[in-house]
């Protein structure tokens, strides 16, 4: 089925630190709240745990339960859920992303930046596949946190309309958050969405959330407030891509490359 409009719900939540019971009953809460019928709902990174390197304490398999979680809910609100877990698979750590659809069907993406700043690329595998998911005629490219101060990576060569950003960045370094979420949007003349955590975590890194969504020209459509727990539900229309790449053509000038 193709639609013209996307409703999307982002979720600015703090995150109970390596907790995944309590993080996925806080979260099943604010679904439930949640009256509108949605397409998609977004949850930051790591949604069930915070940004940890333990992740031997906390990982889970695709068979585990905050995966059944996922399914349950986008099952019962049809809608996709979008968020990443730790994830073990072949005796390897992944920063993963699921795109899990009403029907049960799951896309990954696993982190390609992992942040060396605290030793991610240590104790995570980098994914090394580009993933562009097709879904009711729209076409999303999903990222994690770190990927967004690669703009190679993000490059849209493949004319997705939706680039969509999970993360725990934190506060001391958002003001690059906010200008590179923008830069991403303008740059590839697509929606840019970017769903962050608020609160402290474990390792007392702060956060303060400026989740946001801009529309193909930078135009900044959400109002999300710093430092507080908060939903958001935006409306993307296929109709504001088509009229501004028709009219302004900027990515027929673009760059060919090749990634290694």
């Amino acid at each position: 089925m193709i639609q013209d409009n996307l409703k999307i719900a982002l979720i600015q939540s703090d995150l109970v630190w390596e907790n995944p019971k309590e993080n996925l009953n806080n979260f099943s809460d604010k679904i439930n709240s949640i009256t509108e019928d949605l397409d998609v709902i977004v949850l930051p990174e790591m949604f069930t745990t915070g940004f940890t390197m333990n992740a031997s304490k906390v990982a889970e398999t695709m068979d585990g339960d905050s995966v059944f979680w996922m399914k349950d809910i986008a099952k019962k609100t049809k809608a996709v859920v979008v968020g990443s877990l730790v994830i073990l698979e072949d005796e390897k750590y992944y920063n993963r992303l699921l795109f899990v659809e009403p029907s049960g069907y799951i896309s990954k993406y696993d982190k390609r930046h992992t942040f060396t700043l605290v030793g991610e690329d240590k104790i995570y595998t980098a994914g090394n596949e580009k993933v562009i998911i097709n879904y009711k005629g729209w076409k999303i490219c999903p990222l994690i946190c770190y990927d967004l101060r690669f703009p190679v990576w993000a490059r849209n060569i493949a004319d997705y309309d939706v680039l969509l950003y999970v993360a725990n960045w934190p506060k001391p370094r958002i003001s690059a958050w906010d200008a590179l979420l923008k830069a991403r949007a303008i740059e590839n003349m697509s929606y840019c969405i970017g769903v962050n955590r608020v609160g402290i975590d474990g390792v007392n890194s702060e956060y303060s959330g400026h989740s946001a969504c801009y529309d193909v020209l930078g135009n900044l459509i959400t109002s999300f407030e710093p430092n507080k727990e908060q939903i958001q539900i935006v409306t993307l229309e296929k109709r504001h891509i088509e009229a501004y790449r028709n009219k302004l053509k900027f990515l027929d000038d673009r760059d060919t490359f090749t990634i290694q």
